[in-house]
C-alpha cells in the first residue's frame, strides 16, 4: 500500500492506493469509527463490491443503492440520500461510505456535506477517473438540467481508500475514460509524467499493476499539492480544468450518455490545445502529440456533427465563466498551464466549427 496526504491543516486526510484495500478489515475500522455507517453505491458497483465491503465492515453498515450514470446525479437522487439518513435516525457523528465512481461519489458527499451542516464521509472509488481525480479534493455536487455540476459544495472526505485490483472489472471505455484526466496531470503540471505516460500507455490498459499504480500515485500527488495551495478554487486549482469547459458542454450536449466524462474531456483537451496554439503559443508539434496521446489511449479528439454557436452557450453557463467572458485553461507548453478570458466567440465558434466538421 502507497499512502500520500492531502494537506489541509484541521481538515487534511489520507489517500491509500494499493492492491487488496477493499479487504482491510484494520484500515477501514481505523478510518471510520462511527457506528452508524451508509454505504451509498449503485446497481453496478453494488453487485461486484458491496458484499465484500459489508464483510470487511462486520455487516455494520446500512445501504442504500442507486440507479448507475449521470442522469441520476440529481437534487431527487441528492434528496434520497437525505432521506435515508433521517429515516435512519443518523447522528452528526455518523459516516456515509461512497462507493462507486465520480457519480457516486459527488451526489454522496454533496448529502454528507449538507446533512446536520456536515458529517463524515469516506471515498472508495472504484473507476480510475475517481480514483485519480474526483475522489480527491473534496468537490462535491448534482448537476441541473442546464448545467454540470451548477448545485455543490467544497467539502473534504476524511479518507480515500484507492483500491487498484476492482479497475479489472471495467470496461475497456471506462478505463479510457480515466487515462484523459491522468493525460491532464502531465499536460498541465509534469512534463516528464506526460512523457511517461507515452511509454507506458499500453501498459496502462493491460492493466499492468506496477504502472497503474505510479500512474495514479502521481496523478493525487500533483492534485493534492494543488488542493492543499488553493483548496476552494481561487487561483491555481482552475488549471485542473484543461479541457472541462469544453468537455462539460459536450456531456450536456450529448445528454449525458453520448460521452463519458473523461472521453468528452479528452475532445475539450484537444480543442484547447488548438486555442493554444493561437494564443499562446503552443507549438503545433506538440498538439499532434497531445492527441496522439489521447487516441492512443482509446479516446476521442473530436465531435462531428454539433453545433459550434449551442455550444458556447452552454459554454457560457459553466461555472468557472466569468462576467467578461470565457475563461480558458490553456497550454503554453506541455507541463505548463495558464488561465485565459478568451472573449472572441466569433473566433472561438470558427474553430469549433472546423473541429465538428471534421
Amino acid at each position: 500500500m502507497s499512502t500520500l496526504s492531502v494537506d489541509l491543516g484541521a481538515r487534511s486526510y489520507p489517500i491509500h492506493i494499493g492492491p487488496g484495500l477493499l479487504d482491510d478489515g484494520a484500515l477501514l475500522g481505523a478510518l471510520v469509527p462511527a457506528r452508524q455507517r451508509l454505504i451509498v453505491t449503485n446497481d453496478v458497483v453494488g453487485a461486484l463490491y458491496l458484499d465484500r465491503l459489508r464483510s470487511t465492515l462486520g455487516g455494520k453498515a446500512q445501504v442504500l443503492v442507486l440507479p448507475d450514470g449521470e442522469a441520476h446525479k440529481t437534487l431527487a437522487t441528492f434528496e434520497r440520500i437525505i432521506d435515508t439518513l433521517i429515516g435512519a435516525e443518523f447522528h452528526r457523528d455518523a459516516c456515509v461510505i461512497a462507493l462507486g465512481g465520480g457519480v457516486i461519489g459527488d451526489v454522496a458527499g454533496f448529502a454528507a456535506a449538507c446533512y446536520q451542516r456536515g458529517i463524515a464521509y469516506l471515498q472508495i472509488p472504484t473507476t480510475l477517473l475517481a480514483q485519480v481525480d474526483s475522489s480527491v479534493g473534496g468537490k462535491t455536487a448534482v448537476n441541473h438540467p442546464r448545467a454540470k455540476n451548477m448545485i455543490g459544495a467544497f467539502y473534504q472526505p476524511i479518507g480515500v481508500i484507492a483500491d487498484t485490483t476492482v479497475l479489472e472489472s471495467l470496461p475497456a471505455r471506462e478505463l479510457s475514460a480515466g487515462l484523459a484526466e491522468i493525460i491532464k496531470y502531465g499536460l498541465i503540471l509534469d512534463a516528464g509524467f506526460f512523457g511517461w505516460l507515452e511509454e507506458h500507455i499500453e501498459s496502462l490498459r493491460a492493466l499492468d499493476p506496477a504502472a497503474l499504480e505510479h500512474a495514479i500515485r502521481r496523478s493525487c500527488e500533483l492534485k493534492a499539492a494543488i488542493v492543499a495551495e488553493d483548496e476552494r478554487e481561487q487561483g491555481r486549482r482552475a488549471l485542473l480544468n484543461l479541457g472541462h469547459t469544453f468537455g462539460h458542454a459536450l456531456e450536456s450536449l450529448g445528454r449525458y450518455e453520448r460521452w463519458l466524462h473523461g472521453e468528452a474531456v479528452a475532445i475539450g483537451i484537444c480543442l484547447a490545445a488548438e486555442v493554444s496554439v493561437a494564443r499562446c503559443g503552443l507549438d503545433p508539434a506538440q498538439c499532434v502529440r497531445i492527441e496522439a496521446l489521447l487516441e492512443r489511449a482509446g479516446l476521442p479528439t473530436r465531435a462531428p456533427g454539433l453545433d459550434p454557436g449551442r455550444m458556447i452557450e452552454l459554454m457560457r453557463m459553466d461555472k468557472k465563466a466569468a462576467a467578461a467572458g470565457l475563461k480558458l485553461v490553456l497550454l503554453e507548453r506541455i507541463g505548463h498551464a495558464v488561465t485565459q478570458l478568451h472573449t472572441d466567440e466569433i473566433a472561438l465558434a470558427e474553430l469549433l466549427r472546423g473541429a465538428f466538421a471534421a
